[in-house]
């Protein structure tokens, strides 16, 4: 087995682990705000959480899969299934609460 194999989207968010999904696309203004508030969050949460930033329009069957209308749109996964959903821009602060109340539950 190839030590540089990517896991897919799939495996990735089966794991225990909380995952934030940033779903975006190049052209979306407010998408652009997100990488310094994942970067935030992903300061304060460290590696309790895997962050990932998604674009809708390279990845269409997973964004038609999770039925994404609008970018930036933000989903949670823990254990293959959607524990939170937000479309828009949301804060890293707010982000922290949503992911730590899953950590404390799962």
């Amino acid at each position: 087995m190839e030590a540089n194999v990517k896991p897919s989207f799939g495996e990735i968010i089966k794991g225990h682990k909380p995952v934030l999904v940033d779903f975006s696309a190049e052209w979306c203004g407010p998408c652009k705000m997100m990488p310094p508030i994942l970067k935030e969050l992903k300061d304060k949460m460290g590696d309790r959480v895997t962050i990932l930033k998604l674009d809708v329009d390279r990845n269409p069957a997973v964004a038609g899969a999770y039925q994404i209308q609008s970018v930036p749109t933000l989903i949670v996964f823990q254990d293959g299934e959607v524990k939170w959903r937000q479309s828009g821009v949301v804060r890293a602060d707010q982000l922290k609460y949503v992911l730590d109340g899953i950590l404390q539950n799962g």
